[in-house]
């Protein structure tokens, strides 16, 4: 890997994107450190040392890189554009017009994004409201009663929700221009940023909690962990696909081999983010109530808000493995791509072109999604583990949602780099 980012290095053209992928993260994780207007500094410094444990906004802070706490122009992040798209390609299933347009190709897809974008807006306005009023009713922070909105005037909430509402559209378009101008995917490296950024803070937590004993035994755990993700993420079922020959005048096409690579780990970090989601709902509503002594209300603080509790830890692991299911069969269509083979003369060999190919599919991914749910639970469990055994927050770096993205998104921007180098450079062909 390192011999690559040299030889990248050396090439005009790819130092000239790397160096500006580089400036655009930068740029980024300043924005994330700059407080909204009306919003008091000190305050929110104050309460985020008061409760460094809080695991109710633990997954919208960990995609802010720490800024959604802070109040800053950044602190949405990239959240409202992650939620948009998941919603557009939910709706792919269910809007027949929106699966028309994802089968019209480059012209479809721009379309969709088109409204991935006005989508992100609307939910931006939505969350930077829903932020703005619970930093003013003092439920942002259990157990903390500082001010953090000074002035709580309509045109001050007002500037407030447009900044932050802004900042999000200017994250939007930052990873728009390190998609077109840099390297890799712009809205992937974002979120790596971000969740980069809190690595060190919550490492040297760990040493300062349980000395240098305990913080080389989690970098230990770490670099196991980060290996077998890398497995794990590299692993694939390649299912053979034979093309059969056909004579068109005098030409012959067709007679090739290929494979459909199915993946371990088909849904990526979406079954997280769904379980942690549906999770997050209840505490949020619990945490309106304030004191109560309802039922339902005790239940949730004591049960639904503590990430190292038994039960939650159950009820995540089970989500997980369910939405594993779920999007990995709203994503894969197996009938589809039967259709799509026995259009164009592919065949899986031993298996029947149509309805057996497509039942053959559902087959292998059914077994294979198994594995790759168990995965991803036993995975999102390391953080909350950890919130026990270490006394690390909510963010620990080495698990979950975090580790998944910073070894997806490093991997996928390395295969990036050294195809483009494949593309300048023929001298192993030529030899």
């Amino acid at each position: 890997m390192l011999t690559a980012f040299a030889r990248a290095f050396r090439t005009p053209d790819l130092r000239r994107k790397i160096l500006f992928t580089i400036a655009i993260m930068a740029l980024f994780r300043l924005g994330s450190l700059i407080p909204t207007p009306g919003v008091s500094y000190p305050a929110v410094q104050d309460c985020i040392a008061q409760t460094q444990n809080n695991s109710l906004l633990g997954l919208v802070n960990l995609f802010s890189g720490g800024a959604l706490l802070q109040l800053s122009v950044f602190a949405l992040g990239i959240m409202p554009y992650i939620t948009a798209s998941i919603i557009v390609q939910l709706l792919t299933v269910v809007i027949p017009r929106f699966e028309a347009l994802k089968k019209e190709g480059q012209q479809g897809t721009a379309k969709l994004t088109q409204y991935t974008r006005y989508l992100t807006i609307g939910l931006a306005v939505l969350q930077s409201t829903t932020l703005v009023s619970t930093a003013r009713s003092g439920n942002l922070f259990q157990g903390c009663t500082a001010d953090l909105v000074p002035n709580d005037s309509l045109i001050t909430i007002l500037i407030m929700v447009l900044t932050m509402t802004a900042g999000t559209g200017l994250v939007m378009w930052l990873g728009e221009l390190v998609t077109d101008k840099g390297i890799g995917n712009g809205m992937s490296l974002l979120i790596f940023t971000q969740i980069a950024a809190t690595f060190p803070s919550a490492l040297w937590q760990i040493k300062t909690a349980k000395g240098w004993s305990q913080f080389i035994i989690v970098i230990l755990v770490g670099l196991v962990v980060v290996a077998l993700v890398v497995l794990v993420e590299q692993s694939q079922r390649r299912v053979p696909v034979q093309y059969a020959k056909r004579m068109i005048g005098r030409r012959q096409y067709g007679g090739t081999s290929t494979y459909i690579p199915i993946k371990v780990n088909q849904a990526g970090v979406i079954p997280v983010i769904f379980a942690s989601s549906l999770l997050y709902l209840p505490a949020l509503v619990a945490q309106f109530q304030g004191p109560s002594t309802k039922g339902w209300v005790v239940f949730i603080n004591t049960y639904l808000t503590r990430g190292d509790h038994p039960l939650y830890m159950a009820l995540y692991f089970v989500l997980i493995v369910f939405f594993t299911y779920f999007y990995v069969a709203i994503t894969f269509n197996p009938d589809e791509i039967a259709d799509n083979m026995k259009k164009y003369g592919g065949f899986i060999p031993g298996i029947r072109a149509g309805r057996p190919t497509a039942e053959y599919l559902d087959y292998i991914l059914t077994r294979i999604t198994l594995p790759g749910a168990l995965y991803l639970g036993l995975l999102s469990m390391i953080p909350l583990v950890a919130l026990r055994l270490v006394g690390a927050n909510s963010n620990f770096p080495f698990g979950g949602t975090s580790i998944l993205i910073i070894v997806g998104v490093g991997l996928e921007t390395v295969k990036q780099i050294e195809s483009q180098l494949q593309q300048r450079h023929y001298e192993g062909f030529l030899r």
